[in-house]
């Protein structure tokens, strides 16, 4: 396959990439926001003192652990996880991309963005 070639093909992966990721992540927020009013829903809000998130979904795998329970707030952060991941994945791609064309500088440019997206993922606060 010629260089055009390819380009057209890397761009059809990301559109794809995108599209069935940000669909996939919506799908989840949606189930875990329907799950979160059938059980919660006509529960009263408190909003006079502010409580912020339980420490389980302050992680990564705490989310995971707490969306594989099928606990509705769980699964909406791991939609939210995967809205976030899908750029990240972009980014992984692209950079595969550039390594087997053996563009050097490119390549080097995005794995150093991919480091930072996954370090800024990744670090504890």
């Amino acid at each position: 396959m010629n260089r055009a070639g390819q380009t057209e093909a890397l761009e059809r992966s990301l559109a794809a990439l995108l599209r069935w990721g940000v669909l996939l992540a919506a799908a989840v927020c949606l189930f875990g926001g329907i799950h979160y009013l059938i059980n919660y829903g006509s529960e009263p809000v408190h909003v006079r003192v502010f409580q912020g998130e339980p420490s389980e979904l302050k992680s990564i795998r705490g989310i995971i652990a707490m969306a594989a329970e099928n606990r509705s707030r769980g699964v909406i952060q791991l939609g939210l996880l995967l809205l976030v991941a899908v750029p990240v994945a972009r980014v992984a791609l692209s950079a595969a991309s550039f390594l087997r064309e053996r563009d050097w500088t490119f390549a080097g440019i995005t794995l150093a963005v991919l480091a930072g997206l996954i370090f800024s993922l990744l670090a504890e606060r």
